[in-house]
């Protein structure tokens, strides 16, 4: 959460968001999928991350978005389901990817399900581990599918048009999934190779992982409004770019917080980052800065897993000393500022202004 004073100034959007998301919670837990996912811990897996209620921003954003636009929001319910769920099957398959045993302070998928099969069926540590693995890949494969499934029922269901439905399906398959995959693979790839990259890459692979899905989920609710997913009008462009950029904003953010963060607030280790040696917007312009005993010590400290709290803290510091903390803070509010003017071109309703609102809370917020 930002400051008191910050706090109280996002109190309006806060609400608003946890109003949808309540909603949301409500669509994605009925009975009737609940059922459709067996055995039980497929079940249990897929159900996991959405039980335990993360910050939902990417539906809500999708929902305000449709009501920015002079849309219905509950004919926009499916869609932000759908992108809750497509978000959370990348959240589970990227803790595989980053290795990381925690989500939002529990055990990730893949960490919770090793430890019941060591628990329930009595496997050894090796046996135990490679079960959780391969649950979590089945319940991200499953969870894709389902947000397919849920813009279908958009059309099924809540009377969207079918044009509308399968343009945005085909969109989510054929251009943001490919997007994502290849931000994730550019992020791998990157890990300990900040020398060798430009700002620029860095940005592209942060919009790929993050802006794409972001800029999907204005699309979409620009979409259901319009009842065309061409994104030819000029106020969809408008809404998509806006999304864009605020996504990027949210990407740099949440490398700042994984420098100086709050653990608990995050729900995961702060400098997790550090020791998986993710190049960032931080990293890159601190080896710039940086003399060369300073790179000497950063490329021995980052990518080195067994890295000590004290090493992991010294790099961390040296980060706020070469200024690029604060370098990346300014970007991100250039993002948020050009994002804004976006935004200006539409009718100044109660949506637009709680999405004005979104946009700045995005790099206010401390978690």
């Amino acid at each position: 959460m930002p400051n008191s004073q910050g706090a109280a100034e996002f109190a309006p959007l806060l609400e608003a968001i946890d109003q949808r998301k309540s909603l949301l919670l409500d669509y994605l837990l009925q009975e009737r999928f609940q059922q459709r996912f067996q055995p039980p811990h497929i079940r249990d897996a897929v159900f996991s991350y959405i039980r335990r209620g993360g910050k939902s921003l990417r539906p809500a954003v999708a929902q305000l978005a449709c009501a920015a636009l002079g849309g219905d929001e509950r004919r926009a319910l499916p869609v932000a389901a759908a992108i809750e769920v497509y978000h959370t099957w990348t959240l589970v398959h990227d803790d595989i990817i980053d290795r990381d045993d925690t989500r939002r302070g529990l055990p990730s998928v893949h960490r919770q399900f090793a430890r019941r099969a060591a628990a329930e069926f009595g496997w050894d540590a090796a046996a135990a581990d490679h079960y959780g693995l391969a649950i979590a890949i089945l319940t991200g494969d499953v969870q894709q599918a389902w947000s397919w499934s849920l813009l279908f029922e958009a059309h099924l269901e809540h009377g969207v048009p079918a044009s509308v439905a399968l343009q945005l399906a085909q969109d989510l398959a054929s251009r943001v999934t490919p997007l994502l995959v290849a931000g994730e693979t550019l992020d791998v790839q990157y890990a300990g190779g900040a020398t060798a990259l430009s700002e620029r890459q860095i940005l592209d692979m942060l919009w790929k992982k993050t802006g794409a899905l972001y800029e999907f989920a204005g699309r979409a609710g620009a979409a259901i409004a319009l009842e065309d997913a061409s994104a030819r009008q000029p106020a969809a462009q408008a809404v998509a770019s806006f999304c864009s950029l605020c996504g990027s904003a949210f990407q740099i953010q949440d490398d700042i917080l994984g420098i100086v963060g709050d653990a608990r607030q995050l729900g995961k280790p702060v400098g997790s980052d550090i020791r998986e040696g993710k190049s960032t917007l931080l990293t890159i312009k601190a080896m710039e800065r940086a003399d060369e005993r300073q790179r000497a010590f950063m490329r021995a400290v980052l990518g080195a897993a067994a890295a000590s709290p004290a090493d992991v803290q010294a790099v961390a510091d040296l980060l706020r000393s070469l200024g690029v903390i604060d370098y990346a803070k300014d970007m991100s509010m250039a993002l948020v500022s050009q994002a804004l003017e976006q935004l200006r071109t539409l009718p100044d309703t109660a949506a637009r202004r709680l999405l004005a609102q979104w946009a700045r809370y995005l790099i206010a917020r401390d978690f």
